[in-house]
C-alpha cells in the first residue's frame, strides 16, 4: 500500500492542533501491549479492536469503561500503572510518524502549535523530547489537566485554540482515531485523518 506524499495544510488556517499517540508517534503498538498486560489475569480478553475505537480517550477512562463493557472490578489507577510499566519501557525505541512531522516541522515558526493528546503529560513530553519536537509546541494538553474535558468533548481542542490565540474555525486538527476527530469537527475545526497518510510498518 502506498501512502499520499504529504499532508496538506488548508489555505486560511492559521493554527495547528496535534494528537500525539499514534499521530505524531509510532506508539499504539505500544499502548496495546501495555493494556494486555494490565488486563492479563482478569480472565477477559479486551478486544483491540475495541481499544483501538478509544484512542485519544484518558486511560482512567477506558479502564471505567473496560469494568462496564467486560464485567470488571479494576482499579483505574492501579491498572493504569501497571499499563505504564510497560508503556513506559517501550517509549525507549519510539519513532516518528513522519508524514505528520513533516508537517510540524515545516510551519515550526510559521503558525502557533499546540498538542491535544489523551495521555500523561510526562509521556507526552518524553514523545516530543526523544522526537526532537519540545520546541514546536507553544500549548501541550494531555489528561493531567483535569480541569480541561477530554475527547470526546470538543473542549480540549477548544482550549487548545483559546490558548493559541487562534479561532477555532481557522484551526486543523491532526487525528488518527475517530473520537478525536469527531471531536475536532464538533470544535468547529478542519479535522485531518492522518491515517491515510501512514504506511503500515509497525515494529512487532
Amino acid at each position: 500500500m502506498t501512502a499520499p506524499a504529504a499532508i496538506p495544510v488548508a489555505d486560511g488556517v492559521r493554527g495547528l492542533i496535534f494528537d500525539c499517540d499514534g499521530t505524531l508517534a509510532d506508539t499504539m503498538p505500544y499502548h496495546l501491549e501495555g493494556w494486555r498486560h494490565a488486563f492479563a489475569g482478569t480472565g477477559v480478553t479486551v478486544p483491540e479492536e475495541w481499544l483501538d475505537s478509544l484512542k485519544g480517550t484518558p486511560e482512567k477512562r477506558v479502564v471505567t469503561l473496560a469494568n462496564e463493557r467486560f464485567g470488571l472490578a479494576l482499579d483505574p489507577a492501579a491498572t493504569v500503572a501497571a499499563k505504564h510499566r510497560v508503556y513506559g519501557r517501550l517509549l525507549e525505541g519510539v519513532r516518528p510518524i513522519e508524514p505528520v512531522v513533516a508537517v510540524v516541522r515545516a510551519y515550526q515558526g510559521l503558525l502557533p502549535m499546540a498538542i491535544a493528546s489523551g495521555g500523561t503529560r510526562e509521556h507526552v513530553n518524553i514523545i516530543l523530547e526523544r522526537l526532537g519536537l519540545t520546541e514546536a509546541f507553544g500549548v501541550v494538553l494531555t489528561a493531567d489537566d483535569d480541569d480541561i474535558e477530554h475527547k470526546p468533548s470538543p473542549q480540549i481542542f477548544l482550549e487548545a485554540a483559546r490558548r493559541m490565540g487562534v479561532e477555532p474555525a481557522a484551526c486543523q486538527v491532526f487525528e488518527d482515531g475517530d473520537i478525536g476527530l469527531d471531536a475536532a469537527r464538533r470544535a468547529g475545526m478542519l479535522a485531518t485523518d492522518v491515517r491515510p497518510y501512514i504506511l503500515k510498518e509497525r515494529p512487532r
